[in-house]
């Protein structure tokens, strides 16, 4: 079971944020701030977006300028310190997109999850036979090579042991289209491993798996998203695209993503009889 610690890119978030509220406390623009330290407006603004490390002399110096009591300063040092750490995602930036290695970073945290999925098995709940079939179908696409599929591949194990096995696990709420169920990837045997796999994760008491039927009430037109949720921090939502992916941060929109995902999760089928769904299309895969 591998161990867990605290997010750094999720301490990286926190000490920005942080920054940017002493910041605004002591009603400074990011311009005035940046002429006060000296520095180029952009530099406070990548550093309070995250996109910049700041050093430990940077920290002191914004401290200083907006007031920050020791105890205040203990703190951002300790963000800074635990910011620097690797996280395990990062052994695997070589295979994933840097938009996709920052929403492994924020799900390393979350509290609660909520994944809506109308075209394939989401990565959390795939074999690794389904899951290499998935990747190796968009070799023609984004081209890469066989070891790049093995290493996306791994990455996906190596995120499920993380998330679904680790000693205090989020809440996860899946959806999923039934179409999702039907889509074949790899041989029969993959999908009916697949589906087997569905039912014996759908019984681990923090994950929850229903199924939203093709002749369901289907109102909300979106693709499939993720909305994290994570202790101490604002909620956001992933949408994962060909290339990358976009987060949106948007509390309000975050917001409409919660409703749309209650909503298809309020006409899927419960838990007990999804189970009985997708123990019927196992079935119908031993053909």
């Amino acid at each position: 079971m591998p161990s867990q610690q605290g997010s750094p890119t999720v301490r990286r978030l926190r000490l920005g944020q942080e920054l940017r509220f002493l910041r605004e406390r002591r009603r400074l623009t990011g311009a005035a701030a940046a002429r006060d330290l000296g520095w180029s407006a952009s530099k406070v603004s990548r550093i309070e977006a995250s996109k910049t490390m700041p050093s430990a002399e940077d920290v002191e110096s914004m401290a200083k300028l907006y007031r920050a009591d020791d105890a205040k300063l203990d703190e951002l040092f300790g963000l800074l310190r635990d910011a620097d750490q690797r996280g395990w995602w990062e052994d695997y930036e070589d295979a994933l997109s840097e938009e996709y290695t920052k929403f492994l970073g924020l799900e390393a945290e979350t509290v609660c999850q909520r994944n809506w999925e109308p075209q394939i098995v989401p990565g959390l709940l795939q074999t690794e036979d389904y899951a290499r079939e998935v990747i190796s179908a968009f070799r023609s696409i984004i081209r890469f090579t066989h070891s790049g599929v093995q290493r996306r591949v791994e990455a996906r194990m190596d995120r499920q042991q993380r998330v679904l096995h680790r000693p205090d696990p989020p809440d996860v709420r899946f959806v999923l289209d039934e179409s999702v169920l039907m889509r074949k990837y790899g041989e029969s045997s993959v999908m009916r491993a697949q589906m087997e796999h569905l039912l014996e994760t759908s019984l681990r008491p923090h994950v929850s798996i229903r199924v939203l039927t093709l002749e369901s009430l289907h109102a909300v037109n979106t693709g499939g998203f993720v909305h994290l949720k994570c202790a101490g921090f604002d909620d956001v939502v992933y949408l994962e695209q060909l290339y990358s992916g976009h987060f949106v941060e948007n509390l309000e929109r975050v917001a409409g993503y919660e409703a749309a995902f209650e909503y298809l999760s309020a006409e899927a089928l419960d838990e007990d009889e999804s189970r009985v769904l997708i123990q019927r299309k196992a079935m119908q895969w031993r053909d």
